[in-house]
This record gives C-alpha cells, structure tokens and sequence, in this order.
C-alpha cells in the first residue's frame, strides 16, 4: 500500500488548489466590470436574443450592485427576457417580485401589463385554430388570471400607456371565457346531459351578460328544455332570445358550414 507523508500530502493539496483556480470555468471576466458596462453588455445579449446570457449578467449586476437605478432596471429586464425566452412561470414570479419591493416605482405599471402578458393567449379564446382536443377540457385558468392582473393594471393606472391596450384584453379574454362556457353547456347537451348544459348556460349568461357567446348559451337554454320537455321554460327562454337577438343565425339551423351546431367552433 502506498504511504504518503504529511509533507507530501500537503504538496499534492497545493497543488490540486492551485489547479482548480486556474480552471478556465473559474475565471469570471467580469469581475471588474462596473454596473454601467455589465448593463450595456447585457443589454447586447438581449438585442442578440440571447436572452439566457442577459439574465446571468443582469442578475450578477444586481447581486454586486443591489441599489440604484441599474439594479431595478436589471429586475425589470429579467423579467422580460424570461417572457421573450417563453418561460412565463419565471416572468410572473420577477414581475411579483419586482412590484412586491418597488410597487411605487415608475415602471410598476410595465410589470403589471407584462405578468398579464405572460399569461394571455390567443389561443385562450377558443375563437380560433382549435385543435382536436375536447372544447370542455381545456382550462380557463390561465385566461381569467390574464384577465384579473390586467384588471389590476387598469385600476391602479388607468393613465398608463399600457391601459388602453389592457382593456382591450380584457375585453378579449371575457368572450373568451364565455366562450368556453359555451363550449362547456354544448358538450353536455350533445352527450344528453340537458341540466348540466343549462346550468352552465346560465352561468354563461350571468356571469357575461354582455359577451357575444350569451346568443348560443340562450340557444342551449331553449334546446336544452325542449329535450326535456319543459315547454314554459323554453318558450320563456326563446322570447328572450328573440327579444335580444332577433336575427339569430340559430332560428335558421346555426352558422352554415355543413356540420351540427354543437361543432361549429
């Protein structure tokens, strides 16, 4: 068996330290770098689109230099390179962040309107390029956060810059989550299940009275009684439905594209 003496030991350790410090991993150039050059470079990184990059530098910035302008414009920044890298989970926590330790902050209306961008789809609204996934299982969630932090933003500063383009999401969103409603009521009254489409027709019409999905959800009403026989409710719910929609496209069969009305989205 090999025998090592204290002295040589103590020769290896050295130089097993000596070698790890000058591994090239090891070496940070930017170690002297100030605030004002680790912002410009990372914000080179970002016009590149090499946002992982950026977010290293932004967060070393930060980290040496934890006051002052450039450290809250570096959270900001974080925050959007982790929404243009497609990592909204990441985008909405360093927008709750940042709001949480600057919410007086000039831009705290920016974080507001991005964590709502984070969580918009279009695809949300079900109004387009759907897929073959079943309309009542698609979640809502997403869009109704959207919706309240938008909220937030037009609340708080209805005077922003980013207000009027919040409203207009929202605005979005809410036909979107009546549309999935819909969505919902006519996937049971296809499958037969007449009391759960009604129920969410009503909800449909409570909760939206105002969103252009209410005409197919008193459609599902009237449909949805008749198969039950329920004559009084569905001529009630027909003099509605021709009182606020009197040239329906439903009373003509629905929207004309050779499939039931039930699969017309």
């Amino acid at each position: 068996m090999a025998r090592f003496t204290l002295g040589s030991l103590a020769v290896i350790g050295a130089l097993l330290l000596g070698g790890c410090g000058l591994l090239p991993e090891q070496i940070d150039e930017t170690a002297g770098w100030n605030a004002q050059k680790l912002y410009s470079e990372a914000k080179n990184y970002m016009a590149d689109g090499s946002y992982e990059q950026a977010i290293k530098l932004f967060e070393k910035l930060e980290a040496r230099f934890p006051y002052g302008r450039y450290a809250q414009q570096a959270q900001i920044e974080v925050a959007y390179a982790h929404y243009k890298s497609y990592e909204p989970a990441l985008a909405i926590a360093a927008a709750d962040r940042f709001i949480k330790l600057h919410p007086n902050h000039p831009n705290a209306d920016y974080m507001y309107y991005l964590k709502g961008l984070a969580t918009f789809n279009e695809d949300l609204g079900l109004l387009a390029g759907l897929s073959n996934q079943d309309l009542s299982e698609r979640d809502p969630k997403a869009a109704q956060e959207s919706f309240d932090t938008f909220g937030q933003l037009v609340n708080r500063f209805p005077n922003s810059r980013y207000a009027e383009d919040a409203r207009q999401r929202m605005q979005y969103l809410v036909n979107s989550l009546a549309q999935h409603e819909v969505h919902v009521a006519r996937y049971y009254y296809k499958r037969g299940a007449y009391v759960a489409a009604i129920n969410r027709a009503q909800a449909t019409i409570k909760t939206y009275p105002n969103a252009p999905a209410t005409e197919e959800a008193l459609f599902v009403l009237v449909k949805s009684y008749d198969a039950l026989g329920m004559g009084d409710l569905r001529d009630d719910a027909e003099r509605v439905m021709r009182k606020n929609f009197p040239n329906s496209v439903y009373y003509a069969g629905g929207p004309k594209d050779g499939r039931p009305w039930w699969q017309l989205w």
